[in-house]
């Protein structure tokens, strides 16, 4: 195993076991470089995690995907682990998900709904949450995803160096999930142990409207990611509700000759005209987005030739 690994822990207001998960990282990954990405808190997170040997680093914008995005972009390493600074997960398991970035998997997903987070994670939105926008990803990118919104991962440097991170929130987990599958990277799923918070230490999650933001993210994601999906489904409701409007005019037609319901027949006519219009403006992106994987595969192989280099 190379040893120029990277841990990076996000952080906001987890002083109770910010410790304890620097110090067990440590003594499984003796030879890694521990970071602690403090987000405004207003605890002593940030003097527990340098005493505990944590290198500090401070992003002041608000948000998980803020920190992630900051990770990103200061830290370089061969491989990397990113793992909640709220001792849910085991440190154990970063060596064998390290071992399979070896192998040639881009980003290892740490897998919690089939291990121990049902019985341990109490809250039933969560879990169910959880689930649903697994199986949304899962039927769009046609893939096998097991674990969408885990926070604990581990990742290639190739992944961290061409994975732009937009969201500022908790859909980020989401934003490099779909990343991956859009892109045809090398995801990987490892089960893996995962223990609910200690008793006083509050979750930053907000059930409702995290999902919703979530779910919001998805949306734009599949609009962006498959175009010809998205403008096709939205055609198809134009195209119904333009039915809708129209036949009671053709059977009118047909009974008396006559059109009284001209309003009906303009607007039903508008509609088939911007179905018809946003079906080619997805058939144009979904070119440029063939185009635009193209070019992101052949920025991968560059990349891939510098490391070797």
């Amino acid at each position: 195993m190379a040893r120029d690994v990277a841990v990076l822990i996000p952080c906001y207001n987890e002083e109770q076991t910010i410790a304890k998960v620097v110090k067990d990282f440590r003594k499984v990954l003796p030879d890694a470089r521990v970071y602690v990405f403090d987000n405004n808190s207003s605890d002593k997170t940030v003097e527990k995690a340098k005493a505990a040997g944590a290198i500090i680093e401070k992003v002041t914008r608000q948000g998980k995907g803020s920190v992630v995005r900051e990770m990103f972009q200061r830290v370089e390493a061969e491989k990397y682990i990113m793992v909640d600074g709220d001792d849910t997960y085991a440190a154990e398991d970063a060596v064998k998900m390290l071992e399979m970035v070896d192998e040639g998997v881009d980003m290892v997903v740490g897998d919690r709904l089939n291990s121990t987070y049902f019985s341990e994670n109490k809250r039933f939105g969560h879990g169910f949450g959880n689930v649903l926008v697994r199986k949304i990803i899962n039927i769009i990118f046609k893939s096998k995803i097991q674990d969408v919104m885990t926070g604990y991962r581990a990742f290639s440097r190739r992944f961290v160096k061409t994975c732009p991170i937009l969201s500022d929130g908790f859909q980020v987990e989401t934003e490099m999930t779909v990343h991956a599958l859009d892109k045809k990277m090398n995801v990987g799923s490892m089960p893996i142990q995962y223990r609910d918070r200690p008793s006083g230490s509050e979750s930053k999650l907000n059930t409702v409207s995290d999902g919703i933001k979530v779910l919001a993210m998805i949306f734009d994601l599949i609009k962006e990611c498959r175009p010809l999906l998205f403008f096709t489904c939205v055609s198809l409701v134009l195209l119904i509700l333009a039915a809708i409007l129209v036949v009671p005019v053709c059977v009118e037609y047909v009974q008396t000759g006559l059109v009284e319901r001209f309003p009906s027949l303009i607007v039903a006519v508008m509609l088939i005209l911007l179905a018809s219009m946003l079906f080619i403006a997805g058939m144009i992106l979904d070119v440029m987005i063939k185009k635009d994987r193209q070019r992101f595969q052949i920025a991968l192989m560059n990349l891939d030739e510098g490391t070797d280099e």
